[in-house]
């Protein structure tokens, strides 16, 4: 695999598996500042971690194992300390004349990879944390500089030697990169969905977007709720057997662990979601509230307790019940489908469990007692 299209491998998978852990306290942490998401908002603090990550990974990797003869098979890297010594290198490197000659010659490609790869930098600094172009430019050379001084300690002293070039010259080319990038960070200003419509307190219309978000947002909280629940009923569990000491007793303990780890694992997240939040407050579910919805009845009041129950067992809590045996995951997808169709098809995006409740959807900004019809919709 080429060692430039690995560290992007390595830094897609790590981000993926971030997003994952991070996107419902993300959505969670927009809708209280915001009052709404902006999927340009989300596009970039995708992409600035990934940069990163990316980053990182084209710097350091791979990382060779640590051995008695690390430096003389890997080769010492002396640090190459003299300014502009690329136009040296470029002299030496020169296969012909006139400007497409120069732009093929690995010295200067080398170079201008360098000034490209802290411009991300300069721009997500400038334009996300606030920074002005000064400071961004400080930022970006001190990272570098960072980069360099822990290439020309061998990972700061973990290796007995440096198995990666210290040059001044990348310094100066990442300081340059940051300083480009803090100049043209205005750009990004121009991904689309950053715009704020309103006043994070005010009321926001509802839209299949944003219904469909929530569904999102609980499918992904029982995932979040099922790891520790497992892990602490399995923790309970060998504290409650005194361990495994015995292999007679091997066979029989795992049994009993595994099926009750299977089984508590699966139904205290389920009553937490399905029961739970639909039994507290106005009935609506994690993801609703996170994006800042609730139910109601037809005149905009709180629905009542057998409502919201219905709501609950017949939403992603129904979905996630007949899911769990494998002879109901036909159903499990019909109703699957059936309430992704009702989500675009009813009134308000009320979707099924919402009609099965005789239940409206509003905005949570909505003053209690209001009528329904008054709820934004789009």
């Amino acid at each position: 695999m080429s060692t430039r299209v690995e560290p992007a491998i390595w830094a897609a998978l790590l981000m993926s598996v971030a997003a994952f852990v991070l996107f419902v306290p993300y959505i969670a942490v927009r809708y209280r500042r915001r009052g709404e998401l902006g999927l340009g908002n989300l596009a970039l603090a995708f992409a600035g971690p990934l940069y990163g990550l990316a980053l990182f990974f084209y710097v350091f990797a791979p990382f060779p194992p640590v051995r008695s003869d690390f430096c003389a098979v890997i080769g010492v890297r002396r640090p190459q300390p003299i300014p502009f010594h690329f136009l040296h290198d470029m002299g030496k490197s020169a296969t012909g004349s006139g400007p497409m000659a120069m732009l093929h010659n690995p010295a200067l490609t080398q170079v201008l990879l360098n000034v490209a790869l802290f411009i991300p930098l300069g721009m997500f600094v400038r334009y996300m944390l606030g920074r002005s172009v000064p400071v961004t430019a400080a930022i970006g050379l001190g990272v570098s500089l960072l980069i360099e001084t822990t290439q020309l300690t061998g990972d700061w002293f973990i290796y007995p030697c440096p198995y990666r070039l210290f040059d001044v010259d990348d310094l100066i080319a990442n300081g340059l990169g940051g300083l480009i990038g803090a100049l043209a960070a205005p750009l990004l200003s121009a991904v689309p969905g950053q715009r704020v419509h309103a006043e994070p307190g005010e009321p926001r219309p509802i839209t299949w977007r944003r219904r469909l978000l929530a569904s999102v947002c609980d499918l992904m909280s029982f995932g979040f709720l099922y790891v520790p629940t497992v892990a602490a009923c399995a923790a309970l569990m060998w504290v409650w057997q005194g361990g495994l000491s015995t292999d007679d007793a091997l066979p029989y303990s795992h049994f009993l662990l595994n099926s009750t780890v299977e089984r508590v694992g699966f139904w205290v997240p389920w009553l937490v979601l399905a029961v739970g939040f639909p039994l507290a407050g106005s009935g609506a579910s994690l993801g609703q509230r996170i994006v800042r919805l609730q139910a109601a009845t037809a005149d905009g009041r709180r629905p009542n307790a057998k409502a919201r129950l219905v709501r609950g067992l017949t939403g992603v809590g129904g979905f996630l019940f007949l899911n769990h045996f494998e002879s109901l995951t036909g159903p499990a997808i019909v109703l699957a489908m059936v309430s992704l169709i009702a989500l675009f098809k009813t009134s308000q995006h009320r979707g099924f469990s919402h009609v099965c409740a005789r239940l409206t959807m509003t905005d949570s900004r909505i003053p209690s007692g209001l009528a329904a019809s008054t709820a934004l919709v789009r």
